[in-house]
């Protein structure tokens, strides 16, 4: 799978790759440190990713905003978003669910919670019937 991650703590981005590398199955991942970087990645004429992982609180544009942007494309619009982030605010999460993710994951502080959950997600996407435009 091919996969856009967009994060802007390099901890965050060490984490993921980390675990990615310990799964059996092979999956590309291509970085963002936030959702303009994002969004100029998503208009090239590289393929479209087949999920996005997106933090919510990232500097110069929010994941909120970049979800309105990327929902707002006829053609983006269609890639499963799952939030990774920190926030337990409820109203982040009713408003992401309402533009439009896939889930919504809160990162655990402990490292095997994390492995453990991110592997869960990529497990689910790995079977799912994605759209491809």
């Amino acid at each position: 799978m091919n996969i856009l991650f967009i994060e802007d703590d390099m901890i965050e981005t060490m984490k993921l790759k980390r675990t990615v590398s310990k799964l059996q199955s092979k999956h590309d991942i291509t970085e963002a440190k936030n959702g303009e970087e994002a969004i100029e990645f998503l208009k090239t004429d590289a393929d479209l990713p087949d999920i996005i992982l997106l933090d919510l609180n990232m500097p110069r544009m929010s994941g909120i905003e970049f979800l309105k942007i990327l929902k707002a494309d006829e053609v983006m619009k269609y890639i499963p978003t799952i939030i990774l982030t920190t926030s337990e605010n409820r109203a982040d999460l009713l408003e992401c669910y309402r533009v439009g993710i896939a889930g919504y994951i809160i990162k655990p502080l402990k490292y095997e919670d994390y492995e453990a959950k991110i592997q869960k997600v990529l497990a689910y996407w790995e079977t799912s019937e994605l759209v491809k435009v």
